[in-house]
């Protein structure tokens, strides 16, 4: 299965398994959803029971990547984070205020310091008092981080 992601990715899938599936395996369905989204997976709980069903209740690290493959396949963030913008667009502009995507990044979910928004504002070239095409927005959020090995 090391095939399907790179070194780097496979060396933080171990560690993140080896800290809570600390007998080799994985055994309940609490650990694997744990260490799945540990790892900035957000699998459902219907999907989770599937890939344990799957895997016959118990995970070793190969049937780990496994899983952590076809959830990959599956598991779309940009088109969530869009359908999420649009939700907070009721006139279909494709922008949101510049203020609110700092309200949103400051008080919602898994909240980021003043400082965080800020690099991301920078490195998004927004400027505080303008407007985000969200498009542009969640492109540059996740696009993949250059690999500079």
């Amino acid at each position: 299965m090391a095939r399907h992601f790179k070194e780097q990715d496979i060396d933080e899938f171990r560690e993140c398994f080896s800290l809570y599936a600390r007998n080799g395996q994985i055994r309940t369905l609490d650990q694997l959803t744990v260490i799945m989204r540990s790892l900035g997976m957000s699998p459902t709980i219907s999907e989770l029971k599937k890939y344990f069903k799957e895997k016959g209740g118990k995970m070793s690290f190969p049937d780990f990547l496994d899983v952590m493959h076809k959830h990959s396949q599956v598991e779309k963030i940009p088109d969530e984070i869009l359908a999420a913008f649009k939700g907070h667009d009721p006139t279909h502009t494709g922008t949101i205020p510049a203020r609110e995507l700092k309200h949103i990044l400051l008080h919602w979910g898994e909240r980021l310091s003043h400082k965080e928004v800020e690099q991301i504002f920078r490195e998004a070239n927004i400027s505080p008092g303008g407007v985000v095409r969200y498009q542009d927005f969640c492109r540059i959020v996740c696009a993949p981080v250059p690999d500079y090995y």
